[in-house]
């Protein structure tokens, strides 16, 4: 029998799917080829999943993640602005740690780079800046903040540096705003998609700290929503699979007979 959680997340997950399929608009380009060969209805589907993969995040995940949270913690919310300032000389330092970083033979230290940055964090001037939003805000009962931000499961290796950079830039805008504030800033991996094997892709030498700023699918999800939240989430997802299957069938049945 399905927990009360299971059917909150399941619920939330089915309509999360609904809204998708309202909001769907599928691409209209010709492949004579394809749909010869799959029919219009195949064709439909793999461009609705491709559209959802590239949305999961957005329209699944961090609705999900905050239907998970609000249970643990004081704060939670997606998409939220972090504070439009940083010193002039967190920034600077922000640029040495990534320098220093770039060298094969450091590693990071983010406990190390945290005080580094909040030792400057309001000297010289406060500048107005544009930063990425957090995907998910998160504070607990403590005003300790966690903010994460969500990626793929197979992120462009070429971008540790940009998400290194989004993270420090959190770390100096809230200090900036509150000097003694708790920052965690957080990677944040949905699934390993290499399991049962150790998830591999962040082996990138150095520039993260896999101890600080690395959370992948079990811990992640346990993490926002406490011990068994990943369980919880795949039987909610399969729940949910077979509890829409008659509806996505529908769905896509119409295209079949399009000329």
């Amino acid at each position: 029998m399905q927990s009360q959680r299971q059917v909150m997340i399941k619920e939330k997950i089915k309509e999360c799917m609904r809204e998708k399929f309202r909001s769907y608009k599928r691409e209209t380009d010709n492949m004579p080829f394809h749909y010869r060969l799959l029919g219009k209805d195949r064709m439909a589907l793999f461009s609705f999943i491709h559209s959802v993969n590239t949305t999961f995040g957005t329209s699944i995940y961090e609705p999900v993640a905050i239907a998970l949270a609000r249970d643990r913690f004081k704060v939670a919310k997606t998409q939220a602005t972090p504070f439009n300032q940083i010193s002039t000389d967190a920034y600077h330092r922000i640029q040495i740690i990534i320098d220093r970083l770039r060298d094969p033979d450091n590693n990071s230290n983010k406990p190390l780079e945290i005080q580094e940055i909040r030792e400057v964090c309001q000297i010289g001037d406060l500048n107005e800046v544009n930063l990425t939003q957090v995907d998910i805000w998160l504070e607990n009962h403590e005003n300790e903040l966690f903010l994460i931000d969500l990626k793929t499961a197979k992120p462009n290796k070429g971008d540790f540096q940009k998400f290194k950079r989004t993270l420090l830039e959190w770390t100096a805008s809230e200090l900036a705003r509150k000097p003694k504030a708790f920052v965690n800033t957080i990677i944040g991996i949905p699934y390993n998609p290499y399991e049962p094997k150790p998830y591999k892709r962040w082996t990138q030498k150095g520039m993260l700290d896999p101890n600080h700023e690395i959370m992948i699918g079990k811990e992640l999800w346990d993490f926002i929503g406490g011990e068994g939240s990943y369980a919880d989430l795949l039987d909610a997802f399969e729940q949910a699979g077979i509890e829409l299957r008659p509806e996505i069938d529908s769905y896509f049945e119409k295209f079949r007979y399009e000329s």
